[in-house]
């Protein structure tokens, strides 16, 4: 990993220490240090010596499941129009004893017993994270890849979810909602730097190089509830998401929520400035619909992040399983 190339690219996307500018980023999409062919961005960040150093200290006494269920009316994006989850039952032993799909018999079905089930949703359901062409500025994705050039009907021949490798990494709670002494976040609040390092203090907790960083905004608390765990959501701010990536150098980051980001935007011509900014300036993925409850509530703040995504091509977003190792001291 180069440094000097990523403070520099970090620097090219700053905007006035003033405030957030209305044209942040000249409205231009990231080049990655990494190289022109790149479509990993942060991801970079996870090395062999990265994934032993922080395995090392991993402790297996107690795991945490960092992943929400699916169920039909779980909470899911509709505002875009875009599909509910559903699974239907493709078969079952009283439906096979009737069919006979396999031409087996009555006796062998009543014997043996057959269950099968299909199911269908946005990529951007449930715990998941999102790929770097989710979202773009000007026809271009992260590292210039255009949707001229690059977007087929089977989707993105680059940066699509399949490109996500196993990540492995130190992970951080930030609690914000406990650090500002409430359970939940109010709708719609907007979750800023000083709100960040108020918790970071609190915890005293570190942030370093590469991190993945998960926001806990209480949402999760109403999980079950579809309407309320979407409706308003708090979210973050791009204060805070700047100090976290050019400030701390998180390599990704995520929360509890699934706008990830408070709401309305904050930029005047992008009305959705943080996924932009993270994923198409600064290679930067997004988690979203974390379950992060148990954390909070054991007070574990510093984990060995284990997660894979489903590897699927040329997609936007993509399901995932996280889960947490408490960290033992280091020697």
């Amino acid at each position: 990993m180069n440094i000097v190339k990523l403070k520099n690219f970090a620097a090219v996307l700053m905007v006035s220490a003033a405030g957030v500018s209305p044209s942040i980023a000249q409205n231009a999409v990231g080049e990655s240090p990494w190289g022109p062919e790149d479509e990993l961005g942060r991801l970079n960040m996870i090395t062999p010596q990265s994934r032993a150093e922080i395995m090392a200290r991993a402790s297996a006494d107690q795991v945490y499941d960092l992943s929400v269920d699916y169920f039909v009316g779980m909470p899911s994006w509709q505002a875009a129009g875009d599909p509910r989850y559903q699974i239907w039952m493709t078969h079952t032993p009283q439906g096979t004893l009737v069919d006979d799909p396999m031409g087996v018999g009555k006796e062998m079905n009543s014997h043996v017993g057959y269950t099968g089930s299909a199911i269908s949703m946005y990529t951007h359901t449930g715990t998941h994270i999102d790929a770097f062409n989710h979202f773009g500025i000007g026809g271009e994705i992260f590292n210039g890849f255009s949707a001229e050039e690059h977007l087929g009907d089977r989707g993105w021949k680059k940066t699509g979810a399949e490109t996500i490798p196993p990540i492995v990494a130190r992970g951080v709670l930030i609690d914000v909602a406990a650090a500002k002494g409430v359970s939940m976040l109010p709708e719609a609040y907007r979750i800023t730097r000083a709100d960040i390092e108020r918790a970071l203090r609190k915890q005293e907790t570190t942030l370093r190089q590469g991190d993945v960083v998960l926001i806990r905004t209480g949402r999760m608390q109403v999980y079950e509830d579809a309407q309320a765990y979407m409706t308003n959501p708090p979210g973050l701010g791009l204060d805070a998401a700047r100090f976290l990536v050019e400030d701390s150098g998180a390599m990704i980051l995520g929360a509890d929520n699934l706008s990830f980001e408070a709401f309305p935007s904050e930029v005047e011509d992008n009305y959705i400035p943080l996924h932009t900014y993270l994923l198409a300036q600064m290679g930067v993925p997004i988690m979203e619909l974390v379950y992060l409850e148990d954390l909070a509530s054991d007070g574990v703040y510093e984990f060995a992040f284990v997660g894979g995504s489903l590897k699927l091509r040329g997609a936007d977003a993509s399901p995932m399983r996280p889960i947490a190792f408490p960290l033992q001291a280091e020697r």
